[in-house]
């Protein structure tokens, strides 16, 4: 019966480690055994000069989540894998993870609204793009991830008025 295991790949090389894979289990005829290889990605929202975009996002980065029928020549297919470092577990018996687990996980991802990517912080220099401050400078005060808001606070007659104001409305200076 297939198992889910964790694999440990090299940072950024995620797709790469997934191409070899299956690649080197094809050359042994053994690319039945491996039933399902994800990468663990969520969409993240930014904002990028006012306009929102939605990108992929890597929750664990340098890990696949691997199913598979676990066997001596599997394993060793596996760690001898270009772009692997191995499995993660102690030694040579890698330890499945409850396919519950695993479940909840890639359902969480594809399930929830894709999450804002703050790149906003306390103290930083913005300039207003968008509603009646279009054009005002100003320094952000709070920031509400949640909301997708962020305080700003502008100028107004020589005196600092804080604005509360969407991500979209903003961008960096």
């Amino acid at each position: 019966k297939a198992s889910w295991y964790v694999i440990h790949t090299f940072s950024g090389q995620e797709a790469r480690a997934k191409q070899s894979l299956l690649e080197r289990a094809k050359q042994f005829s053994r690319e039945g055994a491996l039933e399902e290889i994800v990468i663990p990605e969520e969409d993240v929202v930014e904002v990028v000069k006012g306009q929102r975009r939605t990108s992929k996002r890597k929750f664990l980065p340098g890990y696949l989540l691997v199913k598979m029928q676990l066997d001596d020549e599997l394993w060793h297919i596996v760690k001898n894998t270009a772009k692997i470092s191995g499995f993660v577990g102690s030694g040579s018996q890698p330890t499945p993870i409850p396919e519950e687990d695993v479940r909840r996980m890639l359902g969480q991802t594809q399930t929830s609204k894709p999450k804002p990517m703050v790149s906003f912080e306390e103290g930083e220099t913005v300039r207003v793009i968008h509603g009646p401050f279009t054009n005002f400078s100003g320094t952000v005060g709070e920031v509400k991830p949640e909301k997708e808001q962020v305080q700003v606070l502008v100028a107004v007659f020589g005196r600092a008025t804080p604005v509360w104001l969407s991500y979209e409305h903003v961008e960096k200076v």
